[in-house]
C-alpha cells in the first residue's frame, strides 16, 4: 500500500503520473467508476480516464437523496471529462430499501450495498470486471477495522457487500482531502474547491425514517443554507467559505405560532464547519445577520412544516461533520 508524504511534500503531478501508470498495469479490460460529481470521485475519474480511455464507464446514481439541481450539474461536469457517462435514476429503489430504517449505521450499509448492486448491473452490460471508487483515507479510517473503532461506516467501505463480484480500484486511497484538492487543481478541474457532499446524500441529513416529504424539506433547507452563505461570501461578509455547510432535519417537533394560530412543526439545524483534511473540524463563526436570514428564509419557505431553526456549534471531535 502506497503511503503519501506530508501535505507540504506532496507532489500532485508526480502522484497523477504514478497512479496513471499503476492503473494501466493493474486494470486489464473495462472498468466502471462510481461518480457523484464530488471532488474525490471526479479526481479518480480524471486519473483513471487518462489510463483507460474508452475502457472506462462513469456511473452516476440519482438515489433520490441528491441536492437541488445536483443531477443536472453532475451530468454537465462529467461530460467535460470525455468519459462515457450513465445516469441511473434509482430513487424508488433506495426509498423502498430504506423504508422503516432509522439507525444511521443500517442506513449507510443498505445504501452502500444498493450502490454496488447497481454498479454490478451496469458492469455486466459493459462487460467490466473492475469498480473504481474515489475512496480517501478518512473513509476507511472512520469505517474501522483492526484496532480502529467504527466511527461511521462509509458507504464505499463499510457498506460494501461481502459477495461483491467486482475488483476494487481506489487510486486516492491514502490521500486526505487537502491532497485530493491539490490533485484536482493540477488536473485543472473546476470542482477542486467544491464542498464535500456525503455519498449517502440527504439520507443522512434526515434524522429518523426517510420519507420523500422529509427529504424534500431538507433538500430545500440545504439549498437555502448554501445560497445564503455563498451570497454572504460574495458580498464580503465572510473572509472565506466554510469547508462544509448544510441543513439537518431533526426528529424533534416543537410548539410555535403562525400568525395567531398554534403550530407544531419540525426543527431544522444549520451546520457549517472549517476543516483541512476532514479528520478534525471547528464550527464556523457565521455572522448573526447571515444566520438570521437563513432562519427566516427556512421558516418562511417551509412554514407549513418547520417552525424552529438552530445552529450547531460543535467541533469535531467530539461531534462529526455530518450528524449521521
Amino acid at each position: 500500500m502506497m503511503m503519501t508524504t506530508t501535505a507540504s511534500l506532496f507532489n500532485p503531478k508526480q502522484f497523477i503520473e504514478e497512479q496513471v501508470a499503476k492503473v494501466k498495469a493493474e486494470v486489464k479490460g473495462h472498468a466502471v467508476i462510481a461518480t457523484s460529481g464530488g471532488v474525490d470521485s471526479t479526481v479518480a475519474a480524471a486519473i483513471v480516464g487518462r489510463a483507460l480511455g474508452k475502457d472506462l464507464t462513469a456511473v452516476y446514481v440519482d438515489t433520490g437523496f441528491m441536492r437541488k439541481g445536483e443531477t443536472e450539474q453532475v451530468r454537465e461536469m462529467l461530460g467535460h471529462l470525455g468519459i462515457d457517462v450513465r445516469i441511473i435514476k434509482a430513487g424508488d429503489e433506495f426509498f423502498a430499501a430504506l423504508k422503516g430504517v432509522t439507525d444511521p449505521e443500517k442506513k449507510r450499509k443498505i445504501i452502500g450495498e444498493k450502490f454496488i448492486r447497481i454498479f454490478e448491473r451496469v458492469a455486466k452490460e459493459v462487460k467490466a470486471a473492475y469498480l473504481v471508487q474515489g475512496t480517501i483515507a478518512p473513509d476507511w479510517i472512520e469505517s474501522g477495522g483492526g484496532a480502529r473503532d467504527v466511527i461511521k461506516s462509509h458507504h464505499n467501505v463499510g457498506g460494501l457487500p461481502k459477495d461483491m463480484h467486482l475488483k476494487l480500484v481506489e487510486p486516492l486511497y491514502d490521500l486526505y482531502k487537502d491532497e485530493v484538492r491539490k490533485v484536482a487543481r493540477e488536473l485543472g478541474l473546476a470542482i477542486s474547491e467544491r464542498q464535500p457532499f456525503p455519498g449517502p446524500g440527504l439520507a443522512i441529513r434526515v434524522m429518523g425514517e426517510l420519507t420523500k416529504e422529509n427529504v424534500e424539506l431538507v433538500r430545500e433547507a440545504c439549498d437555502i443554507v448554501e445560497t445564503e452563505i455563498e451570497t454572504a461570501f460574495k458580498a464580503g461578509k465572510l473572509n472565506a467559505l466554510p469547508w462544509q455547510y448544510f441543513a439537518v432535519l431533526l426528529p424533534v417537533r416543537s410548539v410555535g405560532v403562525q400568525g395567531d394560530i398554534r403550530a407544531y412543526g419540525h426543527t431544522m439545524c444549520v451546520r457549517a464547519v472549517a476543516s483541512i483534511d476532514a479528520m478534525s473540524a471547528t464550527y464556523f463563526h457565521l455572522p448573526h445577520d447571515v444566520l438570521e436570514r437563513i432562519s427566516r428564509r427556512i421558516t418562511n419557505t417551509l412554514k407549513d412544516h418547520v417552525n424552529r431553526v438552530v445552529y450547531d456549534i460543535t467541533d469535531k471531535p467530539p461531534g462529526t461533520v455530518e450528524w449521521e
